[in-house]
């Protein structure tokens, strides 16, 4: 990778102030802030829509900028201040008795918003793994049609159609399509709460793969994709787990010393689970990640979800 593309390394002059905008800067957003915070070379802007939140920004290092992607005309002065742009923030949820509920219209906004001035050198957007729909427990690289029937992951879908659109024009804009982000210090990030619950899970027969990525390690793949993404390009972002829903919850279960979850059928889990909760136990697949290791080289800390939820890092 050329020099004047590296965050982590020595450019010429005239590359060192890159300026990374987040859109959405939560969790991941936060972390990815954090590990760039020592680096000279890039200066940290965010967007928020929340005057509350500017001097927890600023305390984070972080330059804010008050916007919301919900009101386009608030959107304007982004053009041209980011020379990379990392689109964290998911679409709006709406209805699907709303006219045009599959739209992401937060990210047509954004657009729009950066196609005033010169585009941004690159962009990365945070999709979803959901976009690939159900595949039957089978192994799943980028190349796999993307076939979302569920209402977010369709969103997800016409989201990564339009950065597609403005890439056409222009755009080096990168797609990570992510699976479920836990960590054990992220709010929700572990399957604690819902152990205390007693949310039973799907007996073996019935039950489905699932993937996991440590939100240290999504954080650290954003990153790469930043400065090394390929144009149009889609990564697969998950660790190197390849196990079913249930076992997910039965090691989280043993290693906070807590009972395991009771397994159900899936007949006896559509009469008692919320459909939210069932339309993730209707997809099943195991992605492949060969791209985020030999493109972005990206080497997980935490490689499977065991050492993520002791917090045991490999390196």
């Amino acid at each position: 990778m050329p020099s004047n593309q590296n965050p982590l390394g020595a450019r010429p002059a005239r590359f060192r102030r890159q300026r990374l905008l987040i859109v959405g800067c939560g969790d991941v957003g936060q972390r990815v802030a954090r590990d760039l915070r020592g680096n000279r070379g890039v200066r940290l802007l965010a967007l928020t829509s929340t005057p509350a939140r500017r001097a927890s920004l600023r305390a984070q290092g972080i330059t804010p900028l008050l916007g919301d992607l919900d009101d386009a005309r608030s959107l304007r002065r982004l053009a041209g201040l980011g020379t990379r742009v990392l689109h964290l923030a998911p679409p709006p949820s709406a209805s699907e008795e709303a006219p045009r509920w599959w739209l992401d219209p937060r990210t047509t906004a954004l657009v729009q918003a950066l196609r005033r001035r010169a585009l941004p050198q690159g962009l990365v957007y945070a999709s979803t793994s959901g976009v690939y729909g159900d595949c039957g427990g089978a192994w799943v690289d980028e190349s796999r049609p993307a076939a979302a029937h569920t209402a977010r992951a369709m969103r997800r879908a016409n989201a990564e159609r339009t950065l597609r659109w403005v890439g056409r024009q222009g755009l080096r804009a990168s797609i990570l399509r992510i699976p479920g982000i836990y960590a054990p210090d992220r709010a929700g990030g572990t399957p604690r709460a819902r152990l205390l619950r007693g949310t039973p899970v799907l007996r073996p027969e019935d039950d489905v793969y699932t993937n996991h990525i440590h939100a240290d390690d999504l954080a650290r793949a954003c990153i790469a994709t930043l400065w090394r993404g390929r144009a149009q390009r889609i990564y697969n972002v998950a660790d190197a787990s390849d196990m079913r829903m249930g076992d997910y919850f039965d090691l989280a279960a043993d290693l906070y010393g807590m009972p395991r979850p009771q397994r159900v059928s899936r007949s006896q889990a559509q009469g008692e689970l919320p459909l939210t909760l069932l339309s993730f136990m209707g997809e099943s697949r195991r992605l492949r990640t060969t791209r985020l290791a030999h493109e972005l080289r990206v080497a997980l800390r935490y490689p499977t979800v065991e050492l993520g939820l002791r917090g045991t890092p490999v390196r």
